[in-house]
Formats: C-alpha cells, sequence, structure tokens
C-alpha cells in the first residue's frame, strides 16, 4: 500500500509520467508461414486416392500445442498432423486459431475414427475424438466434406 502511495505521490511530483507507464505496448511479430515436414495421401477405404496434402508435423508437446495457432491462412493442399506417441481419446480447441478448420482423427493404423467439422476459431469449446487416436490431421474447414471423407479412410504419411 506503501508503494501504491509513493508511486501516486512521484507522478503527482511529475517525477515521471504515470500516463506512460499505463500504456500497453503493442508487439509486432511476423506471419508464420508454412513449412512443409511431409506428405499425406488420403484413401479411400477401397484404397482409391482422394487427394495428396503437403503437411507440417506437430510431434513434440510445444508444436502439438500450439498447433496452427496465430495463422491467417492455410493453404487448399496444406494441413498439420498432429503425431502423438499413444492411442488414445483425444481433446483439442481453438484457441489463438483464427482458421476454421475440419479436424480429421486417425487411429493407430491411420484409418479415420471420425471428423470434426468446420471448428470454430478462437472457441474454447473441446473437440473431441469417438474414439481413441494416435493422429489428429487438420485441414482448412470443408475440405472433409469436399472430399466426401468418412470414418475408414485412411491416410499414407510420409515425413521429409
Amino acid at each position: 500500500m506503501k508503494i501504491k502511495y509513493f508511486v501516486i505521490g512521484l507522478c503527482t511530483l511529475g517525477v515521471f509520467s504515470c500516463k506512460e507507464t499505463n500504456k500497453k505496448t503493442r508487439i509486432d511479430t511476423e506471419e508464420i508461414s508454412f513449412t512443409k515436414e511431409g506428405e499425406v495421401y488420403m484413401l479411400k477405404a477401397t484404397g482409391d486416392t482422394i487427394t495428396r496434402l503437403d503437411v507440417e508435423v506437430a510431434d513434440n508437446n510445444y508444436e502439438r500445442q500450439t498447433g496452427l495457432m496465430y495463422r491467417s491462412s492455410l493453404g487448399t493442399n496444406q494441413g498439420m498432423i498432429f503425431i502423438f506417441e499413444k492411442e488414445e481419446p483425444r481433446g483439442f480447441y481453438m484457441k489463438n486459431t483464427n482458421i476454421p478448420l475440419d479436424l480429421v482423427f486417425l487411429d493407430s493404423e491411420k484409418k479415420v475414427v471420425n471428423i470434426a467439422k468446420d471448428a470454430v476459431p478462437q472457441s474454447m469449446e473441446t473437440i473431441r475424438s469417438t474414439a481413441p487416436a494416435k493422429y489428429v490431421l487438420e485441414v482448412n474447414a470443408g475440405l472433409s466434406e469436399t472430399w466426401n471423407l468418412e470414418a475408414g479412410d485412411k491416410i499414407i504419411f510420409n515425413k521429409q
């Protein structure tokens, strides 16, 4: 309490400006750009190829926690694949994520277990897998619908 009054007193005496100490400083950051780290081939359960994507890989705690946060865009044939050590039920949220996404949850055999379509940017609502998943592929919202992607379809993943 004494420190508060001391600072107020110094401001009143003009020793330093309280206006300057209360200003919020804006920090400019660089745009995060896409860096290809691998490829994903999406396949129907029959084996027919749906599409090929360039992907970034999130395979450590920091990368998995950050994901596509702070990005302003993602190319049509780009995505991010999250790789976990174990196959477990997964939950994601869209905090600090500016891009609407489809989340494709895949089991340890890289088969689609479920798809969360049109995840809302900035939402803190948990998006859950309906079955244990070891991989999660994030792509632009609407693409899973365009590709007619469904449970049982699979991926082939090649890391560079």
